[in-house]
């Protein structure tokens, strides 16, 4: 396949490495520096966009690149209130678009674990949650995208919990969401359930960028030449 790559930072060049060593090349590089060249006549010659690039940006470039007819696979967080937006104009442009919070196959399968064990702890209310995330200075959204991912699949299948909080203290029908900004700090998502006899804990911890990097190459080959609107469930078969 031919890539384009919005947004060309450190996620940006290990996706670059990793889309080369599965045979794909990159054809496009945008940052800030030739944000001019991000038009219709060079994504056209693009078989999928991956955009990484921050939350104030994202939409644009997603609704810019389906316009033009460009399936996208977008890793940005913190826009997420301009989501429904996307999929209705992807679905009435018979466009294709995935979005995911963190492409990590690790994570996704983490995602899943924390889901069923929110399920088993509803019926175990002895236990209060609370979680904590750790990423590096230079992340631009706190909490990070993966946590409220986690937190939004706690609150759905928790019935003590009705919102989240990005504070270490929080009221009874709240979860807690502990953000640490630190280098270096790749990621790491700890949800802990606590009780007076006995703590259970789940942790993600991301040794590198390469996961990541992987999934979004795996979420773009996956989307090419489809219609629709996706997540990494449909990309992993979850």
């Amino acid at each position: 396949m031919n890539i384009a790559l919005i947004g060309y930072g450190k996620m940006g060049k290990v996706i670059e490495q990793i889309a080369a060593e599965r045979g794909h090349a990159v054809n496009l590089k945008i940052d800030l520096n030739n944000i001019n060249d991000f038009n219709k006549e060079n994504l056209n010659k693009s078989d999928v966009a991956i955009e990484f690039t921050g939350p104030h940006s994202a939409y644009e470039n997603v609704m810019r690149c389906l316009e033009e007819g460009i399936p996208v696979v977008c890793g940005s967080t913190g826009w997420l209130d301009q989501f429904e937006k996307v999929a209705e104009y992807c679905n009435k442009r018979s466009g294709a678009f995935l979005y995911a919070s963190n492409f990590s196959i690790g994570v996704n399968i983490f995602f899943e674990v924390n889901q069923h064990l929110a399920k088993i702890m509803n019926r175990q209310s002895g236990y209060e949650v609370k979680m904590t995330e750790v990423h590096h200075t230079a992340k631009k959204d706190a909490p990070s995208g993966t946590a409220i991912t986690l937190a939004e699949q706690i609150i759905d299948n928790l019935d003590r919990k009705s919102s989240w909080i990005n504070h270490p203290v929080a009221g009874d029908n709240e979860l807690a969401i502990t953000s640490v900004r630190e280098d270096p700090a790749p990621g790491t998502h700890k949800v802990l359930y606590t009780s007076k006899v006995d703590d259970i804990e789940i942790i993600h911890t991301a040794h590198n960028r390469d996961g990541f990097a992987l999934g979004a190459v795996l979420a773009a080959e996956f989307l090419k030449d489809k219609k629709g609107v996706f997540s990494m469930k449909d990309v992993l078969a979850l």
